[in-house]
Formats: structure tokens, C-alpha cells, sequence
């Protein structure tokens, strides 16, 4: 595994577990873009306030857990790719609505570009629509 790809799964296990920024800023820069065409997402556009969005959502979803899939590197472009299915019931307080009891699996994908050994900027590919329809919040 190389350098990248191991920073990205200390990352990765970090922030899909809930650290939030304080776990998760050791393998980032401090302004690290983030990136998401989806409306859960759509006033995030920092790492730090992702992996904050992240911590809050395991609040929501405490049973929340990650399954990584794969994990590329393409060294020519500075980029890890890392493929992922999430896991989740709304039984904690918080969110749009009241615990509704129901469930989520959605698979998703993380684009992180890095400058040097930390993470730049972070794209992730998810559709929230269906994560929204699965727990009952639209």
C-alpha cells in the first residue's frame, strides 16, 4: 500500500467513524476543498465542515458504521479513490424529522486529491435523494 493510500484509510476510518475535524485534520490541509452534487451537502464546501457533517449524522444514525469497498490510487493524477457502502437507522435525536426507526444502505465514492502527503480537496459522488426517501425524511 503507499503512502497515499495509507494516509487515505487513516482518514477515511476517521471521519466515517465520527471524529470530526479534530480526528480528522492530521491527513488534510487546513483549507481543503470539499465538494458534492447533492443537496444534504450542499452548503459544505470544506473538509472540516464535511467531516463535521459526518460527526453530527452519527448522532442521527448512531448504528451508522462504513464497508470500504475499494481503494485506488492514480499516482500520475494525485487522486485516491475510495469506494464505500454506508449503513444506518435514525434512532438518535436530530435530523429533519423525529427517530423514524427505518434504515439506510447507500454506496458512495470519495475522490481525494492530495497535495504532497495531505489531502487538497475531496469529491464525493452519493445520491442523497434516496438515502432521504430510505429513512423517511421526505
Amino acid at each position: 500500500m503507499s503512502t497515499r493510500t495509507e494516509i487515505a484509510q487513516m482518514f477515511l476510518d476517521a471521519c466515517e467513524t465520527g471524529g470530526g475535524w479534530g480526528a480528522c485534520q492530521a491527513y488534510c490541509h487546513p483549507d481543503a476543498s470539499f465538494a458534492a452534487q447533492s443537496d444534504a451537502l450542499a452548503d459544505v464546501d470544506t473538509v472540516e465542515g464535511y467531516t463535521n457533517w459526518m460527526q453530527g449524522i452519527l448522532q442521527v444514525l448512531p448504528d451508522g458504521r462504513y464497508e470500504l469497498n475499494a481503494l485506488a490510487e492514480d499516482a500520475g493524477r494525485d487522486t485516491v479513490v475510495a469506494s464505500a457502502v454506508f449503513r444506518g437507522t435514525h434512532t438518535g435525536e436530530g435530523g429533519p424529522v423525529a427517530p423514524t426507526g427505518r434504515s439506510t444502505e447507500t454506496d458512495y465514492v470519495y475522490l481525494l486529491r492530495f497535495d504532497a502527503e495531505r489531502i487538497r480537496s475531496m469529491t464525493k459522488v452519493w445520491n442523497d435523494g434516496l438515502v432521504l426517501r430510505d429513512l423517511g425524511w421526505v
